[in-house]
Order: structure tokens, then C-alpha cells, then sequence
């Protein structure tokens, strides 16, 4: 599904063809499908209004008004069924059923990076709150909306919260001024609290490996951190240093080169044959180790510096680990958790925009602004150009959930990049 202005279109992922075009009251600013896709939700923040349309029957469709109490946020809960809206100024949250036209309210939400989380077999929803001038977490029973868990949470400014996926542990983490993660039982048992240094900017980012294994935490300093699910102790420190000197570790490094042109042949080539023609193309050239990478000194006395890992990502097979240092922007690293060492760094021409692992292999999609996409599986490393007219510079990708295909999106546009299915 993709929003123009104030239509939605929806198309077929496999041959792109127009399944049905919904027209909304405003401008969409937010599009969410539902867990079974069968109902799309559109968002209309500026008005208040959330509608939903369903797929099965286009003649069916909703409309949720918030009214004066405005609309910041909204998504689907895992159900499918019920819709969340955060209210302006997080005053509270209102959980819509579609199947009921039942209405609860959710007090006291907190504004914060990661407020929300539903684990991973949509049975319970966290909440992060804040009242009293002190931080709580609220967890909630999907099915009924009903309170199971209400505790205060060490922290002094609470910054995000992420289930495990096994549902057990929920990870709770404060500002970056205070580096602290704390890690709770579903019944609101503190299981456990880490802290790596004190009077620093603290954590970055987090990510929980598939298997509920590992929580790795990036950091300011340059480092991800990776704890132990039975002591949540840690168990390796990964350092992002400017020079890579292991001889075990394969850097590849994005290198131009303008395809050779014979001239005499081309007096007048069409346009669309000469573009394609005369445009540069990348591809890998494996470095020769020690390799110094192209470092950043980010100035400190500027809010959110670009310092520190800023990206981290579990590969589905929980094999490998890919983090992005800010400090060096145009680099991707990819560790064997396996062995706990570096693999591989991927060096690019240009900044990381996003990477993102295929759903169903070890292989690691990465974007950096530019008409390419690149591929890295343990098998190697390609480069592949986007055959459009012009620019079209990729800002973030998106898998399809069978992995034979992704999304490219650029500012204004989009296209889908399909795969060839190995043969086994």
C-alpha cells in the first residue's frame, strides 16, 4: 500500500497492478496494515481522524474521530482488530474495537522514543507512563484490555521498552544521560539492571536477538555491548575502531568504475542509451588489511551528535550481528555471534541510510542515499543500480516477509526489487 496526498492505492506485491484506490478525507500522514491484511488504517494527524478500509469489502469502511483532543500517534494492535490512538500532548491513549465500537482509556502515556510495545505473540501490550513526576510501566492483557502489572521503574527520564521475543523479559531503558538498562519479568519482578559507565551519554539503540539469547545495547562511546539471557551479565564488548588491522576480517570497499565507450560508434546515441551508458558503476573491490575508514570527529557541544552506534540488527538465524558507528558513517559491520568477532565491514562511497535483514536468510540489504541497492550474504557482496530514468535516491528499504523481493522508497517514489529464488 502507498499514500498519494489524499489517495491510497493498494497493489498487488507481485506484479504492481492497482487492487483497489481509496480516497480519504485528508492528506495521509501514516499508513498501517493489520496483522492479517485485511484492513489498512490511515491516519490524518493534523485533522484528529484515523479511517480504515477493508480489502475484503471496499464498500465497508470506518472513520475514528478524535476530535479536540487531537492525534499524535496511532497504530494497530495485534489483533487486527482494535486500533490505538495517543491523544496530543499524551494525555492518554484510546484503544477503538472495530468488532465491538467498545472505547477504554489508557492513562497518563509517556512521550518518549519507544512508549508502546506488544510482545511478539500479541498477548500482552507495555506501556511506558509517566505521573508524579516518576516513571511506570503498565502491562496489559491484548484480549481484554485489562490491567495485569502496574510498577515504577528505576529511571530518571525513561527512554524506550522492547519485549523479548520470547515474551518473558521486557527491556527498559532510560535517557542517554543515564547509561541504564533495566530488564523485568512479566510479572514486574526487576530481573536484573546494567550499567556500563557513569557520567557519559549512555545508550543508543538496542536490539534483542531472535532467539531472546542475547540483548545487545549501542552506546555513545562507540561500542555494543551484548548480555547473557541467563545472568544479563556481558558476555563481549564490541569496539568500532577507525582502523581495521585483523587479518581474519574481509573488508570490501565500494569502488567507481565508467564502463569503457567507443566513440567512433556513438556519434548521436539516444538519450536513455547514453544516461545508462556513461553512468558510473559500483562494485566491490576486497582491501588489503590494515584499512583506515573514513572517521567523523562529531562536535560534542551540539544536541544528538552524531556519535555512537545509531544501528544495530540480529540476522534471523541469529548468526550475525550489523551495527552502524556514526562516528563512521559509511561503513556496516557485520559480526559472527557465533565465534563473538568482526566478520566483515562493508565500506561504501557514501553514508549508511538504513539496512535491514532479509526475514527469512543471512543475507543484509544496506541503502546510502544513492540509485543502489546492496547485498551481502556469507556467499559475498554485490552492488545493484536501479535501471530508472534520473536519480532515484534510496532512503530506506523494506523486505517482503517471503524474501524473494524488496521496496525501495525514495522521498517521493518507490520501486520493488525482485529476487531470484535459488534453486537447491
Amino acid at each position: 500500500a502507498s499514500s498519494v496526498q489524499y489517495r491510497l492505492v493498494v497493489r498487488d506485491a507481485n506484479t504492481l497492478q492497482v487492487l483497489q484506490l481509496y480516497t480519504c478525507l485528508d492528506q495521509i500522514q501514516y499508513i498501517e496494515w493489520s496483522s492479517d491484511s485485511l484492513f489498512i488504517l490511515c491516519a490524518m494527524y493534523k485533522r484528529g481522524i484515523v479511517q480504515v478500509w477493508s480489502l475484503e469489502q471496499p464498500d465497508w469502511h470506518c472513520k475514528i474521530d478524535e476530535g479536540s483532543a487531537g492525534l499524535v500517534a496511532s497504530c494497530w494492535s495485534p489483533d487486527g482488530r482494535h486500533i490505538l490512538n495517543t491523544t496530543e500532548f499524551h494525555l492518554r491513549i484510546t484503544v477503538w474495537s472495530l468488532c465491538t465500537k467498545s472505547v477504554s482509556y489508557i492513562k497518563y502515556p509517556k512521550a518518549c522514543q519507544q512508549g508502546i510495545a506488544f510482545s511478539k505473540d500479541g498477548r500482552y501490550m507495555a506501556v511506558a507512563e509517566r505521573r508524579d513526576c516518576k516513571d511506570f510501566i503498565s502491562i496489559f492483557v491484548c484480549s481484554d484490555w485489562q490491567l495485569l502489572r502496574h510498577f515504577d521503574t528505576e529511571t530518571q527520564d525513561l527512554f524506550g521498552i522492547e519485549w523479548a521475543p520470547n515474551g518473558c523479559v521486557l527491556a527498559a531503558w532510560d535517557t542517554c544521560l543515564e547509561y541504564k538498562i533495566l530488564l523485568y519479568s512479566l510479572d514486574g519482578r526487576l530481573l536484573s539492571t546494567y550499567r556500563a559507565y557513569e557520567w557519559s551519554l549512555g545508550i543508543k539503540s538496542i536490539a534483542w536477538s531472535p532467539s531472546s539469547q542475547f540483548l545487545a545495547i549501542g552506546s555513545y562511546d562507540e561500542k555494543v555491548r551484548i548480555l547473557n539471557h541467563v545472568t544479563w551479565k556481558k558476555i563481549i564488548e564490541f569496539e568500532h575502531p577507525a582502523t581495521i588491522a585483523n587479518t581474519k576480517t574481509i573488508v570490501y570497499k565500494e569502488v567507481e568504475k565508467s564502463p569503457p565507450v567507443e566513440t567512433e560508434r556513438l556519434s548521436f546515441p539516444p538519450r536513455s542509451l547514453a544516461s545508462s551508458l556513461f553512468s558510473t558503476q559500483s562494485k566491490y573491490d576486497i582491501s588489503q588489511v590494515p584499512v583506515s575508514l573514513q572517521y567523523i570527529k562529531p562536535l560534542s557541544d551540539r544536541a544528538n551528535p552524531k556519535m555512537g552506534i545509531g544501528m544495530l540488527a540480529f540476522s534471523p538465524d541469529n548468526c550475525f550481528l550489523a551495527t552502524k558507528n556514526d562516528n563512521i558513517p559509511n561503513a556496516v559491520w557485520i559480526w559472527d555471534i557465533q565465534k563473538l568477532k568482526l566478520f566483515v565491514v562493508l565500506e561504501q562511497l557514501c553514508a549508511i541510510q538504513a539496512f535491514q535483514w532479509d526475514p527469512r536468510q543471512p543475507r543484509l540489504a544496506v541503502c546510502t542515499g544513492n540509485s543502489k541497492v546492496y547485498v551481502w550474504s556469507p556467499a559475498g557482496c554485490v552492488s545493484v543500480q536501479v535501471p530508472v530514468e534520473g536519480d532515484f535516491p534510496i532512503v530506506s528499504l523494506s523486505w517482503h516477509s517471503s524474501g524473494d523481493s524488496m521496496a525501495l522508497l525514495s522521498k517521493d517514489n518507490f520501486c520493488v526489487c525482485y529476487l531470484e529464488r535459488e534453486e537447491v
